[in-house]
């Protein structure tokens, strides 16, 4: 089965369903430390956590995209041996600078990686090195967990 392409939009605000608003709005709250928890940040906005979850890794405040010039990835791998090196080999061939690797002692036979990276130098739009990323045999999943500093 082909995996399918992510494309990302421009979109206007006021065009935007009220729960997308608001997913930004509770997301700005936790980044910012205004609140402790997801739990908090949506009843403040007044918005479920379903909705919020729904939401949360696909609307961007437009500033955050253009001005900032770092992403989080998050990876499920399988424990093979070379599996990190090659994850850090496709990232460097595409021209991101990792800022820093956090990965988990691997439980049966999988381990977690989260990279953060500086995107300016990069050679490729970014959904192109996450579906590079994703075509690598050993990676299972690959997520965008934060884009900004």
């Amino acid at each position: 089965m082909a995996e399918k392409e992510e494309k990302f939009y421009l979109v206007r605000q006021d065009i935007l369903p009220d729960a997308m608003k608001k997913t930004i709005e509770a997301k700005a709250l936790i980044e910012r430390g205004k609140v402790e928890s997801v739990f908090e940040a949506v009843k403040q906005v007044d918005l479920s956590r379903s909705a919020f979850y729904k939401y949360r890794d696909a609307v961007f405040p437009f500033q955050a995209m253009v001005k900032e010039r770092m992403i989080t990835l998050f990876f499920h791998l399988e424990d093979r041996a070379g599996t990190l090196s090659n994850l850090l080999e496709t990232v460097a061939k595409a021209g991101g600078n990792i800022l820093t690797i956090h990965q988990t002692i691997p439980l049966q036979g999988k381990a977690n990686v989260t990279l953060s990276l500086n995107t300016s130098a990069m050679t490729v739009q970014i959904e192109t090195l996450i579906q590079q990323l994703k075509r690598l045999d050993f990676v299972d999943k690959v997520e965008i967990l934060s884009s900004g500093a």
